[in-house]
């Protein structure tokens, strides 16, 4: 099988690489501990009054980790048996954003044995120019209270002489103050609306009210109906869950196990004459299943996620009938039977755990996946990779007790099986309280000051016209759609943007183009970054991008990647080819996925029908697993694709300025139904460099609707006639 080759180092971006720290947690770490923890008990003698702490569950960056399970966050998060450490270096730090200037009076660090000696507590408003606020060059560890003076809105503690020959380690960083008179601060939390339906196993009638959603969804491919379903932690006996169009099914407990369904979660193609190659945007999360006879099954094509699933059975991803299907995507799922994979044209499975799999059309992909079939392309079309190079899985919501959180993953390194097959998870949460619940009417300025504000936003299901772009500034921010939460730029603007920061999570929403050209859909990062985000990486998941089908919409790009290390979990960036406000200027988008950003993986790529290049690849070392496409159908005539002296922009093109550069299990397919005349000299074009290497591409023309010259460059037999047979390469160069 292709093995992953580590990566090097960006030239100007240098990694440390370091042995792994031993274990220090000895009998006098323990009595240091409990002393640290009583004096949490005890009343500053130096306070004068009982300030608010402000820091906790706020926005946090470092200048380093020492690993995944050490993070920034670990030092805000309330939780005096987690805890930040840094690499073993001076100086280093640790900077909290409260989200808004308050008025300071106290910070509290409760230092692990690994303390600073010389520090300093700084105060910033803008996070650039900073002031001292208390120095020492005599720290002792332990509870350290600092009575402190000034308005700000970060604070950060800057170390620049340890106590140890390890790094910098707290357990907690408080900060304690004020805030007011700046106007009305939005409440986090909250109900989550009328469109999210929870079920605990004493509600009655849960089937009368999934088949009411379903029956009103079944057929709705453009509508504006959104509807989330959360099952309470338990046993449901007896339901059969069929999962309409923006439709998410989810289960509120830690691990799948805490929620059972004895019955299915299912998705048919009954709507659609048991064709199921439109069976789009809908979800399953977080639950087990025990199918009725044996077998669920779950037929569906595109932005469908199936993440965080235990079938206690098997898996069948074909419509009754065995009709066409083109899907999919499973994430961190263990299905203890066999998946029949039957009519599905493409599949991604990825860190899970299945107890077979069955058939292949074109192009089946797996990574990190215990029980795949071996490597075995072009016949059958298995590309098998042993583990998945980055990952994290998506956050989702959860009860702790009756209070709702949301559970975000930490990063895995090499993974292979489930996040939580082997106990609890690993990663943090944060309380809904931290959340802005965002409703539908609600403006994206009210959003933009709720992210300022320091809160994390939970957008409920509902369609969001945004007349200004959502600013992600702050780092480890989580953006959380329910139900396919959609939003519409109205006016010619990008969608949201991302900052040049670390660790922020978008995951579960929809973005729809506006009748306004937008420039781009959703950034990010800016342009031009060169900071290094690689220890905590931002994730972009199940976020789905179209342009047109619900009406006519237009964006010049759908989804720009900037930041350095980002990971791409799932995407469906979807140029519309049938529905309303369909046609090659009606819905113009030029380019699908431009990435800019060095290190940048995508993992599960799907990306379709946009009028040039749907993927343009220009930063270093980037990596794709799995990759599924479809040229633009409606391409009038030869001349309109025309690139040059070559015939048709390339799926997938890396520039030619890229030295290194990975692909595993690509595809891309043409239907030119307008013009079958037309031709593609081929489906990827990419520099000849010893860095750049491909392994199990193919491209396919559909019943003979124009033809591929090659597979990738002037590499690979091309199509020819009417019979839908790929012409594969196993390996490029």
């Amino acid at each position: 099988m292709p093995l992953l080759a580590a990566r090097p180092p960006h030239p100007s971006r240098h990694p440390s690489h370091r042995p792994s720290r031993p274990s220090r947690l000895t009998v006098a770490s323990l009595a240091s501990a409990l002393v640290a923890a009583l004096l949490v008990l005890l009343p500053s003698t130096a306070a004068t009054a009982a300030p608010t702490l402000l820091s906790q569950g706020k926005s946090v960056t470092a200048s380093s980790s020492e690993g995944a399970g050490t993070p920034a966050s670990a030092a805000v998060d309330g939780n005096n048996g987690t805890r930040w450490s840094s690499q073993f270096s001076d100086p280093q730090w640790i900077q909290v954003d409260l989200g808004a200037a308050a008025q300071l009076s106290q910070v509290v660090l409760r230092w692990e044995t690994a303390a600073a000696k010389a520090y300093r507590v700084e105060l910033s408003t803008d996070g650039a120019n900073w002031s001292t606020a208390y120095s020492t060059a005599n720290g002792t560890g332990g509870v350290q209270t600092h009575d402190i003076t000034g308005t700000a809105r970060y604070v950060r503690v800057y170390g620049t002489q340890r106590t140890t020959g390890y790094g910098y380690s707290l357990w907690e960083f408080q900060v304690y103050g004020t805030t007011g008179g700046t106007g009305p601060q939005l409440p986090g939390g909250g109900d989550l609306g009328p469109n999210v339906i929870v079920f605990d196993p004493s509600t009655p009638n849960i089937q009368a009210k999934l088949d009411e959603v379903f029956a009103q969804q079944e057929s709705a491919q453009f509508g504006s109906g959104r509807y989330q379903f959360l099952f309470k932690p338990g046993t449901y006996n007896g339901l059969n869950a069929q999962i309409g169009f923006y439709t998410s099914i989810s289960g509120l407990g830690l691990s799948p196990d805490d929620t059972t369904i004895n019955g299915d979660v299912t998705v048919d193609a009954g709507w659609f004459g048991g064709n199921a190659t439109q069976n789009f945007w809908r979800s399953a999360e977080n639950l087990a299943l025990n199918p009725v006879n044996g077998t669920d099954r779950w037929a569906v094509s595109q932005a469908a996620p199936f993440r965080r699933m235990h079938v206690k059975g098997g898996l069948n991803l074909a419509p009754s009938g065995y009709g066409w299907s083109s899907g999919g995507f499973i994430a961190d799922s263990k299905i203890d039977g066999q998946v029949g994979n039957y009519s599905q044209q493409q599949w991604y499975t990825r860190d899970s755990s299945i107890g077979g799999w069955s058939n292949g059309v074109w192009n089946q992909v797996f990574s990190g996946t215990q029980g795949a079939p071996a490597q075995a392309f072009p016949e059958p079309r298995y590309t098998t990779l042993d583990t998945t190079p980055v990952s994290r899985e998506k956050p989702f919501l959860y009860l702790d007790g009756s209070e709702y959180k949301v559970f975000v993953p930490a990063k895995r390194t090499n993974a292979r099986g489930t996040s939580w097959g082997n106990g609890a998870p690993q990663g943090s949460s944060i309380p809904l309280s931290q959340f802005y619940v965002v409703k539908p009417g609600t403006s994206a300025a009210t959003m933009n000051q709720a992210l300022a504000q320091g809160l994390h936003l939970l957008f409920t299901p509902g369609v969001y016209h945004v007349d200004q772009t959502i600013q992600v500034n702050r780092a480890d921010t989580v953006v959380l759609g329910l139900g396919l939460a959609t939003i519409i730029p109205d006016n010619g603007v990008t969608a949201m943007k991302v900052g040049d920061v670390d660790g922020v999570k978008l995951a579960g929403f929809l973005v729809d183009a506006g009748q306004v050209n937008s420039p781009s859909l959703l950034e990010v990062g800016p342009a031009g970054t060169t900071t290094d985000h690689a220890a905590n990486p931002t994730t972009v998941q199940d976020v789905f991008i179209r342009v047109g089908g619900a009406g006519a919409g237009k964006a010049t790009v759908g989804m720009v990647i900037n930041n350095h290390d980002t990971i791409v979990d799932h995407t469906w960036i979807w140029r519309a080819d049938h529905g309303d406000g369909v046609g090659w200027e009606t819905n113009r988008s030029d380019y699908g996925f431009r990435v800019n950003g060095d290190d940048v993986l995508a993992t599960g790529l799907f990306v379709e029908h946009f009028n040039k290049y749907d993927v343009q690849w220009n930063g270093e070392r980037g990596r794709t697993i799995f990759f599924q496409n479809e040229k633009a159908y409606d391409a009038p005539n030869q001349a309109a694709i025309q690139n040059g002296s070559v015939k048709g922009y390339a799926a997938y093109k890396v520039a030619d300025s890229v030295n290194t550069h990975e692909g595993w299990g690509l595809g891309s397919y043409c239907y030119y139904n307008v013009d079958p005349t037309i031709r593609q000299d081929h489906g990827f074009q990419v520099p000849v460099k010893p860095g750049v290497k491909f392994h199990d591409i193919l491209v396919v023309s559909l019943g003979g609707n124009g033809q591929y010259e090659h597979v990738i460059n002037n590499t690979g037999a091309p199509t020819s006639g009417t019979s839908t047979i790929p012409s594969t390469v196993v390996s490029f160069p």
